[in-house]
Parts: C-alpha cells; structure tokens; sequence
C-alpha cells in the first residue's frame, strides 16, 4: 500500500512544478485583444455585459467613461469577472475641465489610458487651422496627463479624414499635438473614408495605441446594423491589415460594433478571428 501512496505523492509534486510552465504557457498565449464596452451597452446590466466578455475568452476591455458606476463597483465587477481595464473613452468636454477627477476615477479602477471618443458637431474643426489648434490644444492636455501617470489618445471616424492640401485633418491634428498623444484607429471607418487601414496605419507608426477592430459589411448588407460586421466577416483585408498593425507598434486590438443585433456573437467571432489571425509576434505593450 505504502508504494501507491508514493507514486501518488511523486505525481502531485512534478504536477506541482509543472504549474509555473502551464501558467507561463497560459499567458503567453493571451493576445492582446480587448473589448469596447460600446458595443455591450444593450446587453443587459454591466455585470451580465462583463460575463459576455470574459465567456467570449476576452481579459481586457475599454470603457465608457465610468460605465455609470463608481469605481468601487466597476472595479470589483472587472475583478469578479477577471477582466482589466485597458483604456477608457472619456469625453472632449470633461478632458477639458474636470481633468483631475477623470485621472482619479481611473487611477481607482487601474487603467492608465483616456480616449477622445467623438467630437460634437460644435467641435469639429472645418479647416487646416482649426485641426491644428485642436491638436495644440490635445498635445496640452496629453502633456498634463503624462503627468499625472495617464496618456491620452484620440479616437477618429470618417470626418477627421478631409484632406486639407494634401493632409487629413488627423494628420494635421497629431503632426500639432506633439508626441504625447498616441492615436486609437478605428479601422472600419478609415475604409469608410476612402483609405487604405494599411497605409493609415504606416503613417502613424509608433503612435498607434490601439485600433477597433471592426468590419465593414458589403454595401447593401447590414443596414440595420449600421453597414457593420464582425471582424473578419466583411470587405476588410485583414492579411494585409494585422501585419501593417504589427509593424504600426499597436498594443491593443479592439472589438467594436456600433449597432450589433447580437454583440455576444460579434464579440466572440471578432475575438476567435484575432486569436486565430494576429502574427505569432507582436510588440511588447508599454508598461502599465
């Protein structure tokens, strides 16, 4: 009886030791992938919104602004479901007057980056000048974040993509803002505005936080989705896309859907395809 018992013991200790390998294993195989918590706004409450992500094999997400909670709470629901908080889309109007609070909330939950999400109509700039001192203005902000411990990026859509002799106004607004503004690219949208995500993508290497990462659906399809698709289920060229992100230095990719009729499946599709997808070797992100 004794030499079962020894067998018994020798396996449970080299299962022991073989822990910090399986764990290694585990994390190295973690891609950098989150979650825009956007595209979960209507599913149900943030305790059932957050289950969604991390059912979906997701451990990150980006926020919208504090998910209308304190940060006690989202704090403790990002930890229930073992989810971190990579970036949070943080609102123009609130970057510029209520800086220190937005620095605090965040600080709470463990995130270190703000987004510009959209501008309102009322802060669109319509001309090279006015890209420019928006950019100045951003570069100032960024720089009192940078601070504080926080960086700060800026999220673009279609009308940032006007060209003005030659250079988008986000071209404009970032070659102002200075090297403490990083940008967050949202992929579906540069297509929309006639570019190449590729080309967009080199022309910010270096300075891409992150990219969503969205689809776009064949024209006439998905109107009620808003024109959108999962990622992969679309007309993007991915193949030539996730290599130009790689070589871009983005850090986090994304999933988005503006109007998903089933974001748990969006999630899980756009999530599946990146992890099947993105090269073997991708930048290491900036330290947290």
């Amino acid at each position: 009886m004794k030499r079962p018992a020894r067998r018994t013991t020798t396996l449970a200790l080299l299962l022991l030791a073989a822990l910090p390998a399986f764990a290694g294993q585990a994390a190295a195989a973690q891609k950098p992938i989150a979650v825009q918590m956007y595209t979960l706004r209507d599913a149900g409450s943030l305790d059932q919104q957050l289950k969604i992500v991390h059912d979906a094999g997701v451990q990150a997400v980006e926020t919208v602004g504090t998910q209308n909670v304190s940060a006690v709470e989202l704090k403790r629901l990002l930890d229930r479901h073992s989810i971190k908080a990579v970036s949070s889309h943080v609102q123009l109007a609130e970057l510029r007057t209520d800086l220190d609070s937005v620095i605090a909330f965040n600080r709470s939950i463990g995130n270190t980056t703000l987004v510009v999400p959209y501008l309102d109509e009322q802060d669109r700039p319509t001309d090279a000048v006015g890209w420019t001192a928006l950019g100045q203005e951003l570069g100032r902000i960024a720089k009192r974040a940078r601070a504080n411990g926080m960086r700060m990026a800026y999220h673009n859509h279609d009308f940032e993509l006007v060209e003005f002799d030659g250079m988008t106004g986000l071209e404009l607004l970032f070659a102002a803002a200075g090297p403490d503004l990083q940008t967050e690219l949202d992929l579906a949208w540069v297509a929309r505005a006639g570019h190449d995500p590729a080309v967009m993508l080199g022309k910010f290497r270096g300075r891409v936080f992150a990219v969503h990462a969205k689809d776009n659906a064949p024209k006439g399809q998905a109107d009620d989705e808003g024109g959108f698709a999962a990622v992969g289920q679309g007309v993007l060229d991915w193949n030539t896309i996730l290599p130009a992100a790689a070589a871009a230095g983005v850090q986090w990719y994304i999933v988005e859907h503006d109007h998903p009729h089933d974001p748990a499946t969006v999630i899980q599709t756009g999530a599946d395809y990146l992890r099947d997808h993105l090269p073997a070797t991708l930048p290491a992100r900036a330290p947290r």
